[in-house]
């Protein structure tokens, strides 16, 4: 970057009428990194004019939402509904400089006209009639009090810009009417308060979806006429469901907040947002947030639209527990066990140690932060929780099955140190001695069922070892007695 280029500055702009959704964290993400990986600054506006439909919960769920991201604003939150007298003040500019018009026709008089232009075939486009009225006429309007709004005069010729997504574009302006800036009670319309904002916020880059394109040229035209600098322009794809659809609420969960309740983490949420659309190059797929800073090229934004697939979410989730440290996991993890009533926080606190090691060992073999949460009973519960299944296929013959367990239990009973190494020695001895041709596995299943009550589970010595030589033993010991009463 140049001197003469100046300092990147983007904005987040949702409207706080639902909680953070999908493609409205995805543009926020990409609004976030092009700061980061440019200098710039990322700024936050809520878009709070809809006073109907605006509610301090959705306002509360964005924050949370983008918060559990990471993606922190730079800058004090700007709320739009508290610039309405600069955003009139600015229509009144435009007012005055001619680039607008008061325009007196109601809106039961516009629907008519609306109606009768559909019944002769015809699309409907405003006729500029109030711009015809006579000096005198319009004064008389005026010092009558007759309500009005401002409309913008469209000029001729062609609106035109440089997309970073999808190159040039262009919109011819005969088909744009002079469209409305300020209602009869003088709040201001979406475009208008939009520009007006962006010009104070002085936003050098909007990056938004691309169902905004048609608003572009309507803005370009507001910035031209208020004498600012056009910002550049970047329109993101949509984000379908796989059916091609739109993504809804019938694609499952849209809102960010529920992806955080299901066990997903945050830098595996943002790296599978920033494969929406944009392409980092080399078949890269798996990054951290630092490394999507560094790569991070608005030339590998796409232009088609985005397909969210749950399933790949899941995937890259199970990546991202795959690398991250046990000790982040732990704090993630441990509120979760807390409220599945499996422990507390105390006694995680007094075990860190013991509990790295566990998660060391579930976490690949996670998805999400919910398997690790259902992996972990057999580790913390008291008092043991059988499969029914397990227990059917790996005791199915309950007296040779009692055989092994007690075998077992005299080898590992009488071991010098708790070691994986000497655990493995002495299994495979057993296995040897019962004339299982050394089989071990025959001794680790039924032997597997014993110390977690599943059928599957990480390797036999990281369950024995993360147990411990009590805890592991009293487990064969229940195990024993449990098929003692079953064949007497």
């Amino acid at each position: 970057m140049n001197e003469t280029t100046p300092t990147p500055r983007l904005r987040f702009a949702p409207s706080p009428t639902g909680y953070l959704h999908v493609g409205g964290a995805r543009t926020a993400l990409f609004n976030w990194l092009y700061a980061k990986r440019f200098g710039g600054q990322f700024l936050l506006r809520i878009e709070d004019t809809d006073k109907a439909r605006s509610t301090e919960d959705s306002t509360r769920a964005i924050f949370e939402g983008l918060r559990w991201l990471g993606l922190l604003w730079d800058e004090e939150v700007v709320y739009q509904g508290a610039n309405a007298d600069r955003n009139r003040a600015d229509s009144y500019r435009m007012l005055e400089n001619g680039s607008a018009y008061r325009c007196f026709c109601t809106p039961q008089e516009l629907a008519e006209r609306r109606q009768a232009a559909e019944a002769a075939g015809d699309s409907f486009k405003y006729d500029r009639r109030c711009d015809r009225l006579d000096p005198a006429e319009l004064s008389r309007r005026v010092a009558a009090g007759m309500p009005f709004t401002l409309r913008f005069r469209v000029p001729e010729g062609t609106t035109s810009w440089h997309d970073l997504v999808h190159e040039n574009i262009t919109f011819p302006n005969k088909d744009i009417e002079d469209f409305i800036i300020l209602r009869t009670d003088g709040t201001p319309i979406y475009n208008m308060a939009v520009v007006s904002d962006d010009i104070t916020m002085a936003i050098t880059l909007v990056m938004r979806g691309d169902d905004h394109i048609s608003n572009t040229p309507k803005q370009i035209m507001l910035y031209e006429a208020l004498g600012a600098k056009v910002p550049q322009f970047a329109h993101l794809p949509m984000i379908h469901g796989l059916d091609g659809k739109k993504l809804s609420k019938r694609h499952g969960a849209s809102a960010v907040g529920d992806y955080q309740h299901l066990g997903i983490l945050p830098g595996a949420m943002l790296n599978f947002l920033a494969l929406l659309g944009w392409a980092p190059g080399n078949d890269i797929e798996v990054m951290s947030m630092g490394q999507m800073i560094d790569l991070f090229d608005p030339a590998g934004l796409q232009k088609k639209a985005a397909i969210f697939d749950t399933k790949k979410l899941e995937w890259m989730n199970g990546q991202h527990l795959a690398i991250i440290s046990s000790h982040e996991l732990a704090a993630r993890i441990t509120p979760m066990l807390v409220v599945a009533g499996l422990t507390t926080a105390d006694a995680m606190a007094r075990n860190g140690a013991w509990l790295d090691s566990l998660l060391d060992l579930l976490k690949v073999r996670a998805r999400t932060l919910d398997d690790i949460v259902v992996q972990a009973r057999p580790y913390l519960l008291s008092e043991l929780e059988y499969d029914v299944d397990a227990m059917g296929k790996q005791w199915k013959d309950r007296p040779a099955t009692a055989a092994i367990l007690r075998a077992v239990r005299d080898a590992l009973s009488s071991l010098p140190t708790w070691g994986p190494d000497l655990m493995e020695e002495a299994l495979r001895t057993v296995a040897e001695e019962l004339g299982l041709g050394g089989k071990a596995g025959k001794i680790f299943q039924p032997l597997r069922v014993a110390l977690t009550g599943l059928g599957v589970s990480p390797g036999i010595f990281d369950v024995l070892s993360i147990l411990g030589r009590e805890r592991s033993l009293a487990r064969i010991d229940i195990a024993l007695q449990m098929l003692a009463t079953s064949n007497s």
